[in-house]
């Protein structure tokens, strides 16, 4: 059963990817073509020389974008699956479709929607080198303690639906969450090293596209892999409620 939902995972991973390259083609890679040509701006002002092209542009939008994009969301589609196996039948009686929707929601707030609201996207010429390595660290500590919470606020709706009932607790918990949360981004340093002559609007639209990609591949694994789950699932209904009372 686990095989069966880990491939129909990766499937609907390979899927949102195909998407959401294409997404990131149309909305994203302008935004970096502008940041880019703001960077080597500034570096001709400062008479700065300009370094050799490893690789080139085109290859960087083209099959460097389409491969990162694919094999990330590959592998997260098959993931999101196990999570799914471990998670339907004992976190919730929703059904698979419903589970695998929250699951996606829940992933995309947890592991992508938090952490950008402290630490946004930013695109070629904002940050500076020296600091890349304290933003790196920071943006995975945020990433770590939101899906910590998360898990945490899962448990806690679990412990609480006896008493208050499944959409109290799951009020309770959600308002845990976004109150840790809150404070823990209050907490942790700020960082801002957006140059003051960079166009507020290519920042803006590209974190949005940024956004948006994440959006695209977290919504179709959630949406196309509940479809394939429900399915496996049906076909394999008794097998499978054996397992999970055991």
């Amino acid at each position: 059963m686990t095989r069966n939902l880990l491939i129909r995972g990766m499937i609907a991973g390979l899927l949102a990817g195909l998407l959401a390259f294409g997404f990131a083609r149309v909305f994203g890679e302008p935004q970096v073509d502008h940041a880019i040509a703001f960077e080597e701006k500034m570096s001709q002002a400062a008479g700065e020389v300009a370094e050799p092209e490893i690789v080139s542009r085109e290859t960087q939008a083209g099959l460097g974008l389409f491969t990162g994009v694919v094999v990330f969301s590959t592998a997260l589609g098959g993931l999101f699956s196990l999570v799914f196996a471990f998670a339907h039948g004992r976190v919730s009686s929703f059904s698979p479709r419903a589970t695998a929707a929250l699951l996606a929601l829940a992933g995309f707030i947890a592991i992508v929607l938090v952490p950008a609201i402290k630490y946004p996207m930013n695109p070629p010429a904002v940050g500076s080198p020296d600091t890349i390595a304290a933003r790196t660290e920071l943006f995975f500590v945020m990433l770590v303690v939101s899906v910590a919470a998360l898990a945490a606020a899962t448990g806690l709706a679990s412990r609480l639906r006896a008493q208050h009932g499944a959409w109290n607790s799951a009020l309770i918990a959600g308002a845990a969450y976004v109150v840790f949360i809150a404070l823990v981004q209050y907490l942790l340093p700020a960082i801002n090293e957006v140059p003051e002559q960079f166009s507020p609007t290519v920042l803006w639209n590209f974190r949005v596209a940024s956004l948006g990609l994440h959006v695209v591949i977290w919504t179709t694994i959630g949406l196309v892999f509940g479809v394939l789950a429900e399915r496996v699932l049906a076909s394999h209904r008794p097998s499978y409620r054996l397992q999970t009372a055991r």
